[in-house]
C-alpha cells in the first residue's frame, strides 16, 4: 500500500505471526532547496513550537531574507495545515488497508501498531504536528481536522470491537481499551523523537506489540 511518500509492502500472510512492512521510498516533486526548507521548518516546529516559530525564526535558520521564505510557502498557516492534513491523510489510508485486509482481529492490531511506528520513523516531525499542533488550526479547517481524527478513533474501535465479539480480545470497556491502545501508539511519537540516534523501529514495534497484545489478546 502506499502511504505518504513511502510504499509499504505487508511481508507476512499469516494472520497471527507478526506483521513488517518493507518501506519503498516514492518519487517527491519538491526541488532539493524546497525539501530543505520544509524539513526544517518541521524540524523547528518541533523544537520550539508552532506559536513560538516565526517566518524570520525559519529565514535564519535557512540563511535568507525573509521575503525569500514567500517562494517556498506563503504563510505558516499553510505549512501546518498542509502537512498535518497529509500526515492525518497518510494514517487513514493506512487503517482502511488494514481494515479491507484478511487479517483476524489480532493480525490488524498489529498492523496498526506497524502502520503508527513506520509512519513515525519516516516522518516524525509530521507526525509531531498531529500529537502537539493541530490545536493551533483556524476554523473552518479546526473542525475538518478534528472530524478526520473522530473517524480514525472510529476505525480504531472497530477493531477492536470486532475483536471482543470474534472472542479473540479479552472483554474489556470498549471506550477504555481503544482510548488505551491509541495513547500507546501516540506515545511512540513522543519516545522516538527522544532516542532517534539509538531507536531501532523493529526492537520498538517487536517490544510496543507485546506490550499491547499481551494486555488485550485472550
Amino acid at each position: 500500500m502506499v502511504v505518504g511518500n513511502f510504499l509499504f509492502i505487508n511481508t507476512e500472510i499469516s494472520s497471527t505471526s507478526s506483521i513488517h512492512f518493507k518501506l519503498i521510498p516514492m518519487p517527491k516533486n519538491h526541488s532539493p532547496r524546497k525539501k530543505q526548507f520544509l524539513d526544517e521548518s518541521l524540524k523547528m516546529i518541533h523544537e520550539k513550537g508552532y506559536q513560538a516559530t516565526t517566518m524570520r525564526d525559519l529565514a535564519e535558520r535557512m540563511g535568507f531574507e525573509v521575503s525569500n521564505i514567500y517562494n517556498f510557502i506563503d504563510s505558516k498557516e499553510t505549512l501546518l495545515e498542509t502537512y498535518l492534513f497529509q500526515i492525518s491523510e497518510d494514517f487513514h489510508s493506512g487503517i482502511d488497508h488494514i481494515l479491507e485486509s484478511s487479517h483476524n482481529s489480532t493480525g490488524k492490531l498489529k498492523a496498526l501498531i506497524s502502520l503508527n511506528i513506520q509512519l513515525t520513523a519516516t516522518k516524525p516531525y509530521q507526525v509531531g504536528l498531529l500529537v502537539n499542533e493541530w490545536r493551533n488550526l483556524k476554523e473552518p479547517k479546526l473542525k475538518k481536522f478534528t472530524d478526520r481524527r473522530s473517524e480514525y478513533e472510529e476505525k480504531v474501535r472497530l477493531i477492536i470491537s470486532e475483536g471482543i465479539e470474534s472472542g479473540e480480545f479479552r472483554t474489556f470497556d470498549l471506550d477504555i481499551i481503544t482510548h488505551a491502545v491509541l495513547s500507546s501508539v501516540r506515545w511512540i511519537y513522543y519516545w522516538y523523537t527522544d532516542h532517534t540516534e539509538e531507536a531501532n523501529p523493529i526492537e520498538l514495534e517487536k517490544q510496543l506489540t507485546e506490550f499491547i497484545l499481551g494486555g488485550v489478546v485472550r
